[in-house]
Formats: C-alpha cells, structure tokens, sequence
C-alpha cells in the first residue's frame, strides 16, 4: 500500500445519492476531491459521438472508468493532505459484477493494490433527492441494487464502511472530517 493512500477517502453508493453533491462541498471547503469516473466518460462520449455508454457498451464504458480512477489515484499520490474520491477503481468493479460482466484481472489487480484508506464512507439511498438526468439514467430500484453491490463489493476487498447519515450538505461534510480527524486522534493516543 502507498503510505500516502492513508489519506486518501472514497465517498461511495448508489446513484443520486448525494455523493456529487458532497465531493463539491469539500473542495469549496479547499480540500483535494476526484471527480467521478462514470459522469465524466458519459459527458465525453456524449460531447464526442462515442458509444461507451452504460446503456450501450458497459465494457467499454468500464474500462474508461477504470483508466479515469487509476489516473485520479496516481494524481492524488502527488497531493499532500486528505485527498476525497467521488468513487473508486473498487466501484468499476462491483459495476462488472452487478451487470454480470467479467472483472479483467488487471481491474482487479488494482483494486487489491491501490488501495484507499481502510474506511470508505457509504451514502445511503436517499430516494427524496434522487433524480434522472442525461447522465443517470437508472431507476430508483437499479440505484438502491447499486448501493448493496457497491456495500458487498467494498467488503469484499477489506474496506470498513462508515454510513454517512441523511443531512444537509455542510452537515454531511463535517461528519466526514470529523470521523478522518477523531480516527487520527485515536492513532496518536
């Protein structure tokens, strides 16, 4: 494990959940966030013409996702400080195995050795702010599925997962720092 990925923090789950919404809240706050993988391949196959699309070519759509995290990682390893990912390389993998799609052993390679801190935080279904755009075109039901395959998947590879409860943004945020910050205070002692 790099020692830096120590500091390094996934906000995961189903879609619509807030996770977006959060990741631009503490970069407002200054902190180092990575977009996440699925919206941008979808807006640049989009603005192109391509077909790797979820609804189209989900195996080439994944490997796009794979490619932008793996990138976002290697980024993060030149960043000092807490460093919050919108999804990680461990999301395109449960992505595979909730559409039923072999996981290339390189995904999974990386999966096991680019790892993130051991705690990922887990936004719940939140079916009040849920909403289907150009870029999130799944279902409520597909994006509570989402969120259990993303909970197996991450236990799968060793991570804890912390809840994060439905709040106000701001309130979401300070939640997060709070348990990064009461964790390292409980390293110290």
């Amino acid at each position: 494990m790099n020692p830096q990925s120590t500091n390094f923090f996934v906000l995961t789950g189903g879609p619509g959940s807030g996770k977006t919404t959060l990741i631009n809240q503490l970069t407002d706050m200054g902190y180092h966030c990575m977009s996440e993988a699925g919206r941008t391949v979808i807006r640049q196959q989009q603005s192109c013409g391509g077909g790797a699309l979820p609804w189209n070519d989900k195996i080439t759509y994944a490997r796009l996702m794979y490619e932008h995290d793996l990138a976002a990682y290697r980024r993060a390893c030149n960043m000092n400080g807490p460093v919050f990912f919108d999804r990680g390389i461990v999301d395109v993998v449960a992505y595979l195995q909730m559409e039923h799609l072999p996981v290339p052993e390189t995904l999974q390679t990386a999966a096991s050795h680019c790892r993130y801190h051991t705690t990922a935080f887990i936004l719940p279904p939140w079916p009040q702010i849920y909403r289907r755009d150009q870029e999130r075109q799944q279902d409520l039901p597909t994006a509570i599925a989402t969120y259990h395959a993303m909970i197996k998947t991450y236990l799968q590879y060793g991570y804890t997962l912390v809840h994060v409860p439905r709040l106000p943004v701001a309130q979401r945020a300070v939640f997060i720092l709070n348990a990064i910050t009461s964790e390292h205070r409980s390293k110290k002692d």
